[in-house]
């Protein structure tokens, strides 16, 4: 499998509109914030960008961040401009073709971004291996990936590599192609359709349980959308199999709970995240204005008040005391409850 990727995208691939699906994401998507930052980006290294999602989160001013599969560097010189000069982004890829082309313009966007250095490094590697490329454990604040797990046939190492390497309170954030069901054999092994991200594509809940069992207890999704098979033929081979780009965060955080709990806590959002300062956006479920109190689950409180964002809010609560279930994320005890339909025929003791 890694000699077909490095082929279709090392060799076949000559840019994102030789793509034959609606992964690559439009421009007119894009927050206001963000699009600035890729305009300082070189032609060259934008036309060969072959991501599904956003992968710039926010608040990463003098952050390390790491990028698995960086190809031509798009989103690791987005995310340069997003840490500052007292940030680092490394970028890994095993393409040698994408690898050279982001390497080679390097002092171009170090001039560009008015960096007295350049605050990027490249590394040859390959996502299951991460141990084999020197980096130390525990040393990055965040690490992102665009599209690229999907074409690893080691899902499980990527994740174990990404647990070891993050920070306590580090985050993985990053966009992939998800199917909503478990791909056939077929699917699997077409080279066409491996190299177009849809032959290694999860099941949405394999993926759940993947995220669990590395570590990650309580994956939020961030955003989703359905994606289009462009070519007829290709469209074909995939038959009724439905695939998606879905961008999810995971916080690398022991005391997360399997569920979402009440603990009676709430937040405050000061608005002092710069790309969003009316309202902090956790994931596709929790969108916090400024200045409201927002109750929270305990796993969401842990989310932000133990990680980067902690200096960003006030927090109001502790674990003192336990609830239930929180019921805005979860839902309410499945036993002991009748129905307006069947309360009145409803034999109790």
């Amino acid at each position: 499998m890694h000699d077909i990727v490095q082929d279709y995208y090392g060799r076949q691939l000559t840019s994102s509109a030789d793509l034959k699906t609606s992964a690559c994401c439009d421009i007119s998507q894009m927050p206001a914030w963000l699009k600035p930052l890729l305009a300082r980006i070189h032609p060259e290294v934008l036309s060969r960008y072959y991501g599904c999602g956003l992968v710039c989160p926010t608040q990463l001013e003098g952050c390390r961040v790491l990028d698995l599969g960086c190809g031509s560097g798009r989103d690791v010189y987005a995310l340069s401009q997003l840490v500052g000069e007292h940030g680092e982004v490394v970028g890994v890829d095993m393409t040698e073709e994408q690898l050279e082309l982001a390497i080679r313009h390097q002092d171009h966007h170090r001039q560009a971004f008015g960096h007295e250095r350049s605050n990027v490094r490249f590394l040859d590697g390959y996502i299951e291996r991460l141990d084999e490329l020197g980096l130390e454990a525990g040393s990055f604040d965040v690490i992102v990936s665009n599209c690229v797990i999907n074409l690893s046939p080691d899902k499980d190492a990527v994740l174990h590599g990404v647990a070891r390497l993050l920070k306590p309170g580090g985050e993985f954030y990053f966009s992939d192609v998800y199917a909503d069901r478990r791909v056939p054999a077929a699917v699997r092994k077409d080279p066409v359709l491996y190299g177009e991200c849809l032959g290694g594509a999860l099941y949405w809940n394999d993926f759940l349980g993947l995220a669990r069992r590395t570590g990650f207890a309580d994956p939020r999704l961030v955003e989703d959308r359905p994606l289009e098979v462009t070519d007829p033929t290709l469209a074909a081979r995939v038959g009724n199999i439905g695939f998606f780009s879905a961008t999810y965060r995971l916080f690398k955080l022991d005391a997360l709970e399997s569920a979402c709990e009440d603990y009676g806590q709430a937040v405050v959002y000061r608005g002092t995240i710069a790309q969003q300062p009316e309202r902090f956006i956790l994931d596709k479920h929790h969108g916090i204005e400024r200045g409201r109190v927002f109750p929270v689950c305990g796993n969401t409180w842990r989310m932000l008040h133990e990680t980067r964002f902690s200096g960003h809010f006030d927090f109001i609560g502790n674990f003192d005391r336990h609830y239930g279930i929180f019921e805005g994320c979860g839902t309410a005890a499945p036993f002991g409850r009748s129905t307006a339909d069947d309360s009145e025929d409803c034999a109790c003791c």
